[in-house]
């Protein structure tokens, strides 16, 4: 165990040093992929506000599959994490094969989701927009039947953070993104000797995007990955065992994640039964809160291994200040994201050619769910706990009390009122109803768990 400690930084370096070193990096890429979803819906909303609501319908089901990359990633990340940190490489390796196996599971059920699925998802939203749907399904489809860059991706990224080398874990991140902001506006308007494919062409760039990036990652870990080497018959050996521990910590995150998409897909619908305008303000107001919340998760990627690591090797005080460090770090980036919201909504808006309807809907909005952000840094950082330390099903938990249990009962019960202003406060209800959750079940973990190990 000592060896192993000695060799990877997650056991010896000073822990704030440890959390800017793994998190800078994730958070750098993690911002600029919230540059990309910007940008994104800045050239769309360029071909007006149909295709702009049509992306932003489409966002529940990528929210989808990104969930069941992510949540897999989370559940190979903590045990691969804990596995390093016992001094076991053979089960880490096995994880990561693992984890790998997975993804290529959850490549051909997206891309079947993709032939059978996309047509049906828009129909229950859009059947008086057909417009809408027609946009809708062009962009959904290519993203779905696509889908191999972005599992890859993940995977190969989540792999690099365990084992400490999250430089090499932004740049695979960085040129995934960096092609898709190139190729958005020359796909969509037909620059140079690109083809005009208008909402289609925004989904092309993106699935190229995460396909350079999968490849960089890949290429990354069989350059840099000094813990285990992962062979091809790694990733094509299933074992029973490896796949119940990753799915333990997995699908409670998986589901957590997946319920944000149900919510999304649900608030469409309570919001749209005002006006279609108030779908596209949904859609812009989750692109924004990505360029604060996509550090804050970028954050959590880092605490994740930190703190699994340590619980392997029995080390509470870098546990406890790690998650201490982490909660301070989170709450001032949602801070400085409320206070922004609360100051630049016009520019804010108008970034996506906000005409005078959508500014009388988006202001009240952004102001008012903005509020959520910071009681939100805490339980982010709550629950990177409980995904290190095993404990997915609290944070499966808190996710369902947030918005299965709250949000959406109190959005519907809001909406009755028939203003739809009332409707947005619904978030920052969810979001003290979520903290209060996540923190007795951190004072439960605390007790049980972290105040057994010896200093």
């Amino acid at each position: 165990m000592e060896k192993s400690q000695q060799e990877n930084k997650m056991g010896v370096m000073p822990v704030n040093q440890l959390i800017i070193t793994m998190a800078l990096p994730i958070i750098i890429s993690m911002l600029v992929q919230a540059l990309y979803n910007i940008v994104d819906s800045y050239f769309v909303a360029k071909l007006g506000e149909d295709a702009l609501s049509a992306v932003s319908q489409a966002f529940p089901m990528q929210t989808i599959m990104i969930s069941v990359g992510t949540g897999t990633g989370v559940g190979m990340n903590a045990m691969l994490s804990k596995s390093l940190g016992e001094g076991d490489r053979d089960t880490a390796r096995r994880a990561a094969g693992n984890g790998m196996f997975l993804a290529l599971c959850s490549i051909v059920a997206f891309m079947l989701v993709g032939v059978f699925g996309v047509r049906p998802f828009f129909a229950v939203q859009d059947a008086k927009y057909p417009q809408i749907m027609e946009y809708g399904v062009a962009y959904l489809q290519v993203c779905l039947l696509c889908c191999q860059g972005i599992f890859l991706e993940l995977t190969s990224e989540r792999i690099l953070q365990a084992t400490g080398h999250t430089m090499a874990s932004m740049a695979a991140q960085l040129s995934g993104a960096a092609v898709n902001i190139a190729l958005d506006p020359c796909f969509i308007f037909g620059l140079g000797p690109f083809p005009e494919l208008g909402v289609t062409g925004a989904a092309v760039a993106t699935v190229l995007g995460q396909m350079i990036g999968a490849a960089v990652g890949i290429a990354a870990n069989a350059k840099v990955n000094r813990e285990f080497t992962l062979s091809l018959s790694d990733c094509l050996r299933p074992h029973g065992a490896t796949i119940r521990r990753i799915y333990s910590v997995g699908v409670p995150s998986i589901i957590m994640a997946s319920i944000g998409s149900v919510t999304t897909f649900c608030m469409n619908l309570i919001v749209g039964g005002f006006t279609s305008t108030a779908n596209a303000v949904l859609g812009i107001y989750f692109k924004l809160q990505s360029f604060f919340f996509m550090p804050v998760f970028g954050l959590n990627n880092a605490l994740v291994p930190i703190i699994a690591f340590n619980f392997g090797a029995r080390r509470r005080k870098r546990m406890t200040a790690t998650i201490r460090l982490g909660a301070v770090y989170a709450f001032a980036i949602l801070t400085v994201g409320c206070v922004i919201f609360h100051v630049a909504t016009v520019p804010l808006l108008s970034l996506f050619n906000a005409n005078q309807n959508m500014l009388d809907i988006g202001i009240p909005a952004l102001r008012i769910i903005s509020l959520s952000f910071p009681l939100a840094a805490i339980g982010i950082t709550f629950i990177s706990v409980f995904q290190a330390l095993g404990k997915g099903m609290y944070a499966m938990t808190i996710s369902l009390v947030r918005q299965l249990v709250v949000l959406l009962p109190v959005a519907w019960l809001l909406a009755r009122t028939g203003v739809l202003n009332a409707v947005w406060w619904s978030y920052p209800i969810a979001e003290v109803a979520a903290l209060v959750c996540a923190a007795y079940y951190m004072l439960r973990i605390n007790r049980k768990i972290i105040s057994q190990i010896p200093d």
